[in-house]
C-alpha cells in the first residue's frame, strides 16, 4: 500500500489529469459531429448526388442510428433509427460489405417504409461500412448521383476512402471517454478498490471538482472557448490577443503577490 504522502499526491495528479480531460472534452463537444458532418457534405459534393448520410450503431440499444447527413434529400433522415438487420443499411453493418445498387426498388433488402419515413425514396445507393478495430461501427450511405444513374466500382472505393475518414474521427472521439474509465479505475484502485456510489462517473467528477468545481469561473471560460469554433478568423486572432494581454496581467499579478510574501516573511 502507498504511504498516506504518496497516495495524497497521486489523487492530486489525478485530480488534475481529470480536470484537463474535462477541459478537453468541454472543447471537442460537437467537434467529432462537425467532422462526421463535413465528411457527408463532401461526399455529396464529390459525387454531385441528391444526400449523404452517417448511421452509427448504438451497443446500448441495439440500433443504427443515423447522426448526421447533407444534400437536398438528406436531412429527414437525422434522428431516425433502424435495427442493424434492416434494410439496405442493417445489410452493410452486418456484413461488412460495400454496395452499389443502380434500381433499390428491385432490391428485396430495402426498406421502402424506413425510406418514406425520410421523405425521400431513393433510385440508387452506394453504402459501405464504417470499420475500427472494434469491427464495424456505422454505415455511410450516398443517394442518387445527378450526373449519373448508377455508381460505379471506382464510386465504391471513393466512398470507401470518406468512411475510413469518417471512423478516424469516432475513434478520436472515445479518447475523452476512455480517459474518464481509466481515471475512474485508478481513483478506484488507490481509493482500495472500492468505488463509490455513482462508479466511474461519480470518481472522475470528485476528481475534477478537486482541482475546479462546477462554480469555478474557469468553466464559463472554457465553455465560451468551445462555441468560438463558429467564430472566424478575424474574431478568434481578437479574442486570442485579448487573452494574451490577461494572461501576461495575470502573470505579473501572481508574481507581484509573491513578492509582497517574500518580503513579509523576511521581516
Amino acid at each position: 500500500m502507498p504511504s498516506s504522502a504518496s497516495d495524497k499526491a497521486a489523487r492530486a495528479t489525478l485530480a488534475a489529469i481529470a480536470a484537463r480531460a474535462e477541459i478537453a472534452r468541454r472543447l471537442e463537444i460537437g467537434a467529432a459531429e462537425a467532422v462526421l458532418r463535413s465528411i457527408v457534405e463532401a461526399a455529396v459534393l464529390l459525387f454531385e448526388a441528391e444526400a449523404a448520410s452517417l448511421a452509427l450503431f448504438d451497443t446500448a440499444r441495439n440500433v443504427l442510428v443515423f447522426r448526421v447527413a447533407a444534400g437536398a434529400q438528406g436531412q429527414g433522415v437525422v434522428g431516425l433509427e433502424i435495427p442493424p438487420d434492416r434494410g439496405l443499411v442493417g445489410y452493410v453493418f452486418s456484413t461488412g460489405q460495400a454496395l452499389a445498387i443502380s434500381d433499390v426498388a428491385r432490391d428485396p433488402r430495402f426498406g421502402r417504409t424506413f425510406a418514406e419515413k425520410t421523405q425521400y425514396v431513393p433510385r440508387s445507393i452506394v453504402a459501405v461500412p464504417l470499420v475500427d478495430d472494434r469491427g464495424t461501427i456505422g454505415v455511410l450511405e450516398v443517394l442518387d448521383k445527378r450526373s449519373e444513374a448508377t455508381f460505379s466500382i471506382r464510386d465504391v472505393e471513393l466512398a470507401g476512402v470518406f468512411a475510413r475518414q469518417a471512423s478516424v474521427a469516432i475513434r478520436a472521439s472515445r479518447v475523452e471517454r476512455d480517459v474518464a474509465s481509466l481515471l475512474g479505475v485508478t481513483l478506484g484502485a488507490l481509493a482500495g478498490g472500492e468505488a463509490p456510489a455513482g462508479g466511474v462517473e461519480a470518481l472522475v467528477a470528485a476528481a475534477v471538482a478537486a482541482v475546479g468545481g462546477p462554480d469555478d469561473p474557469l468553466w464559463p471560460l472554457v465553455d465560451q472557448i468551445a462555441a468560438l469554433r463558429r467564430a472566424s478568423p478575424e474574431q478568434i486572432e481578437l479574442v486570442t490577443a485579448l487573452v494574451g494581454v490577461l494572461v501576461r496581467q495575470a502573470e505579473r499579478g501572481a508574481g507581484g503577490a509573491r513578492g509582497s510574501r517574500r518580503r513579509a516573511a523576511g521581516r
